[in-house]
């Protein structure tokens, strides 16, 4: 396949992605706006919101004269193209810069195209020099879209005019359901779903069929491609009103990235969107954009530009949320949080829904245990409670007569790395978890390596002491902190860096954590990792057998989370169970997300730069003194970082990354109308399927099946009801329409966690 730096004849927007709707196919807003239809774009909106008053009337602006209003800001050419030779030093430390322009064929084949990040910025550039860019957004939906297309959670850079103004959203969660289990999924709209499931709806649901004239499959697979995942099927599952997902609240995917969860909240879908349905009704409803800054005072896109837009002048405000608060987090709230929709009251209750332990009140399911993990932590506040849960959980489970184990994956975009050693440990104490991992080997980082290994070897590695020089050993680029992949320490900084020639780039040594070392709980988030240190006497065997452990994920599995699945599948040999999926019969994958193994801000890379060069001033005039001062892309960007570690397989001779490995699961199941209102249905077909033989996978065809039309899919919902009583029902409902209104607002602030 060709890659983005080849195609260029074919046009920039095509290929690194254009909005799914673009500002000029915007219907006309007269009869929603009022009276002020003459007045500018961005002067309604501010009436909207307004009125004559000071407080605010209004949050959701019409989708349409949302991006009116941001269509109207002039492109800054001086800013572009400052911005963008500001933030290629960091492209450098993107782990997967070379293996993107020519994945293995497979990857390429299956999961996404290749793609030239840097022949990418230099079309940019050149789109700049010829005046090719209409106005701000258009300039900062293609640079969003041509990093966003590396399909890499860990890998971002989202501009001020994709993110820091407005963003987008649907009102109606959809679901993708097989209505028996069997039968290939359709999609449907939650709401009827959910009536029919409680409510006892005098109508049978329709499947919708088509959304704004289009295939319903076609578009919402298309519309997928916007997200931060890599596999198809996972990206998939991602656009839906997912349990999982709404678990989380505001740090997780919300109800879907068709309501504008996740990544959904950058892709502007219109003014409206229509639904047609399997019985020929059609349903449209009115799209919103929620403006993310203080509109008071804005006129023309020149105000907003000037008020908000950071082009590099001091006269420009920094972008700031609409409603300034100051969150305060209580733990112990967090910790009796009640349960999520769709959920039982856990067993072992974890902070904030981040884990919980659950037993199935079921008969035939008395020896079945679940450790639900939507996510490794990714707040410092909740990690030794995080620890304490699966701490308490599997004993108690053992205790119990629980002999088999599900590890809930679902929605799990990673959070603190050494989390997902420690629970893998928990589990299996007498393993030793491998993680082999690398950098991409660069100047900037052998700099850095060598200053900050020199003042780390200053002293005694003790974890206190020199603040200085315990601020140097507690880093990666102290050659000191990490291991061999044979668990030899490393002899010096010259041995760690390498670097070795792999596939056409170049990389650091391997290496591994050092679980033994001083400053793990400065990693890890004040833990120690079960087995070392201070919980060097825990050890023994398997607390489950491998056969008595299933993994279940939605593919959303990221980071943490695929780091801890590849301890779990190649060094215990448990087996996965995927969830959900395009409409067919294909094999899928279980790990969709990124299985880069960790993520580095822009930020942290400037300040380990500007750190090295304030111990050692002759840097001034080195890469490190020329390439990381500059503060434009934060200026400039709402979200930035790389994925800056590869993570490698034991035994692999091949030194392909474990991100373009290609794997799919053991078994596929289908979800159902009941599974999307009560998860435990999803944990007995989980059980049923591994191990009482009762349930079957999905078989079919093989990858490559051919595409089906959505009228071919029709069949309705039948009356199949969880059951409650009427009481619990209203209740449960309730539960459910409150979550639509949910919003991504992810603060987690883990060193392995993909941003939703």
């Amino acid at each position: 396949m060709k890659s983005f730096a080849l195609l260029a004849l074919a046009g920039l927007t095509s290929l690194i992605g254009a909005s799914p709707v673009s500002p000029s196919q915007t219907s006309p807003l007269a009869a929603r706006q009022g009276d002020g239809t003459a007045s500018a774009p961005c002067a309604q909106v501010s009436e909207y919101m307004y009125g004559n008053g000071t407080a605010v009337v209004k949050t959701d602006v019409p989708a349409g004269l949302a991006m009116a209003c941001l269509g109207s800001v002039p492109f800054n050419a001086t800013s572009a193209k400052k911005l963008i030779a500001s933030i290629r030093p960091y492209m450098n430390w993107q782990s997967t810069l070379i293996a993107l322009k020519n994945p293995p064929a497979e990857y390429a084949q299956k999961v996404q195209p290749p793609i030239d990040i840097l022949g990418g910025l230099d079309m940019i550039d050149g789109y700049i020099d010829t005046n090719r860019f209409k106005n701000e957004y258009d300039f900062g939906w293609t640079l969003y879209t041509l990093i966003q297309s590396a399909h890499d959670g860990h890998f971002s850079y989202i501009p001020d005019s994709v993110s820091s103004i407005f963003q987008w959203g649907r009102t109606v969660p959809l679901v993708s359901v097989s209505v028996d289990g069997t039968q290939l999924p359709a999609v449907f709209a939650f709401a009827d779903v959910l009536g029919n499931q409680f409510k006892n709806i005098s109508y049978t649901p329709s499947p919708v069929v088509e959304i704004d004239g289009t295939d319903v499959f076609e578009y919402l697979e298309n519309l997928s491609q916007y997200g931060s995942l890599q596999d198809r099927d996972a990206l998939y599952n991602n656009v839906f009103y997912e349990l999982a997902q709404v678990s989380l609240g505001s740090s997780g995917g919300g109800t879907g990235m068709f309501t504008g969860g996740g990544r959904g909240r950058f892709v502007y879908p219109g003014d409206t969107t229509t639904l047609k349905f399997a019985n020929g009704t059609k349903f449209t409803m009115h799209n919103y954009g929620r403006p993310a800054i203080n509109f008071r005072g804005i006129a023309t896109g020149e105000d907003l530009a000037r008020k908000w837009f950071s082009f590099g002048s001091t006269a420009s405000e920094a972008a700031k949320p609409l409603n300034d608060k100051t969150e305060t987090i209580s733990t112990t709230a967090a910790a009796l949080a009640p349960a999520a929709p769709g959920y039982p009251s856990p067993v072992v209750q974890g902070p904030a829904n981040l884990i919980n332990g659950f037993f199935i009140d079921a008969p035939g399911y008395e020896d079945v245990a679940v450790l639900s993990v939507p996510n490794f932590v990714g707040a410092t506040q909740y990690e030794t409670m995080f620890q304490k849960t699966s701490q308490e959980f599997i004993p108690k489970a053992l205790a119990a007569g629980k002999t088999k184990l599900i590890l809930d994956l679902q929605a799990n975009g990673g959070g603190t790395i050494l989390q997902g050693y420690d629970l893998f440990k928990q589990l299996f104490p007498d393993m030793d978890p491998y993680g082999a991992n690398r950098f991409r080997a660069h100047e900037a980082i052998d700099v850095i390596g060598q200053t900050y290994s020199a003042i780390a070897s200053l002293g005694p590695r003790t974890g206190t002491g020199n603040v200085t020089i315990a601020s140097a050993q507690s880093s990666w680029f102290d050659y000191h902190n990490d291991m061999t992949v044979d668990g030899e320490p490393f002899s010096s900084w010259e041995e760690k860096y390498g670097p070795v020639e792999v596939n056409g780039d170049k990389y650091t040594t391997l290496n591994r954590w050092n679980l033994s070392d001083v400053y793990i709980p400065q990693a890890s988030g004040g833990i120690n990792v079960t087995g070392y240190n201070s919980l060097a006497n825990v050890t023994g065997p398997p607390k489950f057998k491998p056969e008595n452990i299933v993994i279940v994920t939605d593919g959303y599995c990221a980071s943490t989370c695929t780091i801890f699945t590849e301890f779990l599948t190649q060094q215990a040999g448990v087996k996965t169970i995927a969830m959900g999926g395009r409409s067919n019969k294909n094999p899928i994958q279980a790990i969709g997300g990124v299985k880069g193994v960790n993520n580095y801000g822009f930020s942290y890379i400037q300040q380990q730069a500007k750190q090295a060069v304030r111990w050692n001033r002759s840097l001034n005039s080195s890469i490190l003194g020329q390439d990381y001062y500059s503060d434009i892309p934060f200026m400039r960007g709402a979200s930035y970082g790389v994925n800056n570690r590869d993570g490698l397989r034991r035994n692999d001779t091949s030194g392909t990354a474990l991100q373009f490995v290609y794997e799919e699961a053991d078994c596929r199941l289908y979800y159902t109308p009941e599974m999307t209102v009560d998860i435990t249905t999803l944990w007995k077909a989980a059980a049923d399927v591994q191990w009482k033989k009762s349930g079957k996978c999905v078989k079919g065809s093989k990858y490559g099946s051919q595409k089906r039309n959505a009228h071919e899919v029709t069949k309705k919902l039948g009356r199949r009801r969880v059951f409650t009583t009427q009481a619990a029902a209203k209740k449960q409902v309730q539960a459910f329409e409150d979550s639509f209104s949910l919003e991504t607002e992810s603060k987690m602030e883990g060193d392995g966690f993909m941003q939703p």
